[in-house]
């Protein structure tokens, strides 16, 4: 019999039927020619039709299926508190010794082979290292136990060293023992050794001398280092943004950066540090950290202020964000300088600029000549709403910037890059 198509050709189907008409005649050629069938059916109805296979290509975008190309969800700021976590108690138990074993060689025709019990493996230790992809401390557990070495074997062999127990921390990390900082975390892969192993047992062997030639004494492992340690973190940044609640230097932040913190028309929107990053030329980073709202009393512990404070400490600028529809914004940076200096002596001392938001209102306007009176340092006004004058911004954060940068390699000082 010919060609399947020459047939087709013979009764007429020269153009596109219906697909009635052909089932008998197509059935009959998918059992005889499979492999025809898929292109007698292209020809005749010109397009793409299922044959009696499986299409198992996933590279072709005909056979592939349209996946949606999934984003990451924003993250509202009640939930995000739940992640976010700058405090963390942690309770650690370093591995314990191997024990050390008595044992005397044995071996045929030689009867008097002597000890050779092995010594044990020292325990494993619980190490801190800094992992810049780590943003909180949510990830600590509040227990560790780590990992016991083995006993010695015979054949004077020793036993296997407990391995260390790698505990990842954020940039900025610091460690208390007894309301004492016992390390300071600042770069990336830095390590710090929280809890020591034990040391192994001594085997029979080590025992070994010429007054005792077969010495029975073993003894065991020491056990690990038990410790309770806090953790605390202090946001890392180049420019931390202060304020009274509602400011604005959560609008603020996102007009300048990529950062996506909460926005809401009530105070403390903001209950957890957010770090935006600000771009310039030649691939120059430069870290704004958005601190939550700071109120009167906050060195006092009133509401949440030591839990924002501690995260100016390592900022190595800051911006004043006032608000100047409210009346006499100058107070605010006084208030604001007060409340840093009763927590830190001299930190409102530190390179800042003030910034004088919402200057889209029109109480903003009329009092904002009053405080460029009140102040003597420079003022930036801008709105953050609309944009109006960021572009002084930008250039002045970077000028903070290159200031800091010098100042730090003319003190031999390596400056943070982000």
């Amino acid at each position: 019999m010919g060609h399947p198509f020459h047939y087709l050709l013979k009764l007429g189907y020269a153009q596109p039927v219906n697909m009635l008409q052909i089932r008998p005649l197509g059935a009959w050629l998918e059992s005889h020619w499979r492999s025809a069938h898929l292109y007698v059916q292209r020809c005749l109805f010109k397009k793409p039709v299922k044959g009696w296979h499986r299409n198992l290509c996933t590279t072709s975008t005909r056979c592939s299926k349209n996946r949606r190309v999934g984003y990451k969800r924003n993250i509202s700021e009640k939930k995000l508190s739940r992640h976010f976590v700058d405090h963390r108690k942690v309770y650690l138990v370093a591995g314990k010794g191997g024990d050390g074993i008595t044992c005397f060689h044995s071996e045929p025709r030689k009867v008097f082979g002597g000890p050779d019990g092995g010594n044990g493996g020292d325990g494993g230790h619980i190490v801190l290292k800094v992992d810049q992809h780590t943003k909180s401390l949510s990830t600590v557990l509040p227990v560790y136990r780590g990992i016991s070495g083995e006993k010695g074997g015979s054949k004077n062999c020793y036993g296997a060293a407990g391995e260390c127990i790698y505990i990842k921390v954020p940039i900025g990390t610091v460690v208390k023992e007894d309301c004492k900082v016992v390390a300071d975390l600042n770069q990336h892969g830095d390590e710090y050794v929280a809890a020591y192993g034990g040391a192994g047992g001594k085997g029979n062997r080590f025992f070994l001398d010429n007054d005792n030639r077969a010495p029975t004494t073993a003894t065991q492992g020491e056990p690990g280092q038990e410790k309770v340690l806090h953790l605390e973190l202090k946001t890392m940044a180049h420019a931390g943004m202060v304020g009274f609640p509602n400011a604005g230097k959560s609008s603020l932040l996102r007009a300048i950066s990529n950062a996506k913190p909460a926005v809401a028309p009530y105070p403390f929107t903001t209950l957890n540090p957010h770090v935006g990053i600000v771009r310039y030329e030649n691939y120059e980073q430069v870290a704004v950290a958005d601190i939550p709202g700071i109120i009167k009393g906050a060195h006092e512990n009133r509401g949440l202020g030591l839990s924002f404070l501690r995260h100016i400490e390592r900022c190595r600028f800051l911006l004043y964000v006032l608000d100047l529809s409210v009346s006499e914004p100058w107070t605010q940076l006084q208030d604001l300088k007060h409340e840093l200096d009763q927590y830190e002596d001299r930190l409102s001392q530190r390179p800042h600029a003030i910034i004088g938001n919402k200057l889209d209102l029109p109480q903003s306007r009329r009092n904002l000549p009053l405080l460029k009176e009140r102040v003597e340092h420079r003022v930036i006004p801008l709105s953050a709403l609309t944009g109006e004058n960021l572009e002084e911004l930008l250039l002045h954060l970077k000028e903070l910037y290159d200031d800091y940068v010098k100042t730090a390699e003319a003190q031999r000082l390596k400056p943070m890059k982000w």
